[in-house]
């Protein structure tokens, strides 16, 4: 058997690495992405899933608020910035990897109901939330715009709004994808979703911070 001295066992994963990813030497100066509403292409979207999320809060027996977050996203986006109001936006919200920083609690999230009743919350087969665009409204500043439309959520639909934020555009270094980034916000009812359970020690209000990147087919 060939034994191979330490330095080389150190040496030869990081050669493999620095052959598989781009130098430093090709690495753009700047960030590919700016606030830039001229670098926006018209087209079909999909969400970049690995760098979208939704981080939801709530306020817990009015001490403070406690956090969780709902990850790769899904969905499309079709887009044309000399028609922003023709906008069409919808996400799909995989509720069933719902996380936060408390394994007791995300466990709770996805309990199933004692003796087969309802569960507290979305239980063990949660299905996917799903948000589809019916309206979009621009602001007048020219990088934000209300969207309204129907959220589904543990199998209830009801109209909901957000507000969204023009973050950046570009086309993303390392897939060569064109790219449109946004912030967004919003409040929903959970109770309102059949998830009320513990409302209003457990405030029925949860506020959402949405981050998400669309990518051109």
């Amino acid at each position: 058997m060939i034994r191979f001295p330490r330095a080389a066992k150190i040496a030869l994963p990081l050669a493999l690495i620095a052959l598989a990813a781009p130098s430093l030497s090709q690495m753009p100066s700047t960030p590919p992405g700016t606030p830039d509403k001229s670098r926006v292409t018209a087209g079909n979207y999909t969400v970049d899933a690995t760098h979208s999320m939704i981080a939801w809060r709530v306020n817990h027996l009015g001490f403070n608020d406690y956090f969780g977050m709902f990850g790769q996203l899904g969905g499309s986006m079709t887009f044309d910035p000399a028609n922003p109001a023709a906008t069409k936006l919808a996400a799909t919200i995989p509720v069933s990897k719902v996380v936060t920083v408390d394994a007791g609690l995300t466990a709770h999230l996805l309990k199933p109901g004692a003796d087969g009743a309802k569960p507290d919350f979305f239980g063990p087969n949660a299905a996917d939330a799903v948000f589809v665009s019916t309206k979009v409204i621009p602001g007048a500043d020219g990088v934000s715009a209300k969207v309204e439309g129907n959220l589904t959520l543990n199998g209830v639909t009801k109209p909901a709004t957000f507000t969204a934020k023009f973050i950046g555009a570009g086309t993303n270094f390392f897939n060569k994808a064109a790219t449109i980034g946004f912030h967004g916000e919003s409040t929903i009812k959970r109770s309102e979703f059949g998830l009320g359970f513990f409302a209003p020690l457990v405030a029925d209000e949860v506020k959402l911070d949405i981050t998400i990147a669309f990518e051109k087919k």
